[in-house]
């Protein structure tokens, strides 16, 4: 028999499933509308050479292609080492790319500071493990045409700000910039060349550690006087706990850093406090690198004390629109991870939602039972009818595992009045 299960690294949601995650996308919505975004919406697929314009970082390797139309086994043996010969389309891997495209197209119809969101699934071509599938949902907020810290503070705001609403009090947003550890790596002597590969395993310091790090540089065999001058500088005493600010920001950084860069993210600091009520929870981190080659400027990562990994992140890539524009404009965006947000949430209850089974003998007429529901609909409830069965108890435990919280058994001659609605917990 042929496979019944979804395409490795997919989904199907059961209803309960999936009445969790609306309630969780809802959330993310209104927050951000609150805070002055605008949802916009782009197709499922864009050109096969937009995707793969060098922009995607290492998502291009991931990205779904679709086949042209028409090719016969001829022509696609012919284009076999030509994948941009066999597709002219192919599934997006973010949305990070269709806004760009999307600002490219429609520039003249939106304001000159444009903040938008997207949530929309996306598609790569991972290689399917626990947390890593190959179609899920990204929340996406960007904000178009302000180069200065107020928009990226006003991202973090509205990030943290959905965490709070969820009932997650207590996240914290890891900062750097990305000027600052290419100033960096210049003080300890890494030659431009050498840079991309140095920041690849610089990113996995949080996993290896200084030693690791400072062992596979020295098997990448770049310059080993720049690896002695890094050693040295992690092996310096840290205060990761000390308060977000200019002496704080000043000691993670060698010497040398220009102090553009330290101002720009003391501002951002100020301007997150302003926004709550003196708190910055913010946290500098000199070798946050996030990977994708197309930030320019401010780099950031959502945490909560819950979990050791990040619920999002995002940052400046000023240089991407002019890709499309033939001019560069200023862009920053803020991604929450929608998918480890609902395994967070796994056990949320529904809020204010009125989900009532109505119970009814066989011998109740239709018409007696459409009008009871009809009444409970209109006074804002979700109704189910289902017709009593022998094992009530299986009935009702299957309503509750589907998002129901109440039930009432309903006779003949049954009114909305003399229902007597019970909890099912």
């Amino acid at each position: 028999m042929a496979s019944v299960n979804p395409p490795r690294g997919m989904r199907d949601f059961l209803p309960a499933d999936k009445a969790r995650r609306e309630r969780v996308l809802a959330v993310i919505r209104e927050r951000y509308r609150a805070h002055g975004f605008d949802e916009i919406e782009t197709p499922v697929v864009e050109e096969y050479a937009r995707l793969h314009a060098g922009i995607g970082g290492d998502n291009e390797k991931l990205s779904f292609s679709v086949l042209k139309r028409g090719l016969d086994a001829d022509a696609v043996r012919a284009a076999a080492d030509d994948p941009a010969a066999l597709a002219d389309l192919g599934l997006r891997y973010d949305l990070t790319v269709p806004l760009a495209r999307f600002y490219a197209t429609h520039r003249a119809h939106l304001p000159s500071v444009f903040r938008s969101i997207q949530i929309a699934p996306v598609w790569r071509a991972e290689r399917p493990q626990k947390g890593r599938y190959r179609q899920f949902v990204q929340c996406d907020i960007d904000i178009i045409g302000d180069a200065t810290a107020r928009a990226e503070a006003e991202l973090m705001i509205a990030s943290l700000d959905v965490l709070d609403a969820l009932g997650l009090e207590g996240g914290t947003v890891r900062v750097n910039d990305r000027r600052a550890l290419d100033a960096m790596l210049d003080v300890f002597g890494f030659a431009a060349a050498e840079r991309p590969g140095v920041l690849i395993t610089i990113d996995k310091l949080d996993k290896v550690g200084p030693t690791g790090v400072v062992a596979e540089l020295r098997d990448r065999a770049v310059d080993p006087a720049a690896v002695d001058a890094l050693a040295e500088f992690l092996d310096r005493p840290r205060n990761d706990d000390a308060a977000f600010g200019e002496a704080q920001i000043r000691v993670a950084l060698p010497d040398g850093v220009p102090d553009e860069i330290v101002g720009h993210l003391v501002g951002l600091g100020d301007t997150v406090a302003a926004a709550r009520g003196g708190d910055v929870p913010l946290r500098f981190d000199p070798f946050l690198v996030r990977g994708m080659g197309y930030y320019t400027g401010t780099i950031f990562e959502l945490a909560h004390p819950s979990v050791d990994y990040s619920l999002g992140g995002g940052g400046r890539y000023d240089g991407m629109i002019g890709r499309f524009l033939g001019q560069d404009v200023p862009a920053v965006g803020f991604s929450i991870g929608f998918e480890r947000l609902v395994d967070l949430l796994q056990d949320a209850d529904d809020p204010g939602d009125r989900a009532i089974v109505l119970v009814h003998d066989r011998d109740v007429p239709l018409a007696e039972l459409v009008s009871l529901k009809a009444a409970l609909v209109a006074d804002g409830a979700r109704v189910r009818l289902e017709q009593r069965t022998k094992n009530l108890k299986a009935l009702l435990e299957r309503a509750a595992s589907d998002g129901y919280a109440a039930f009432a058994t309903v006779a003949r001659g049954a009114t909305v009045q003399t229902l007597e609605i019970k909890p099912l917990a």
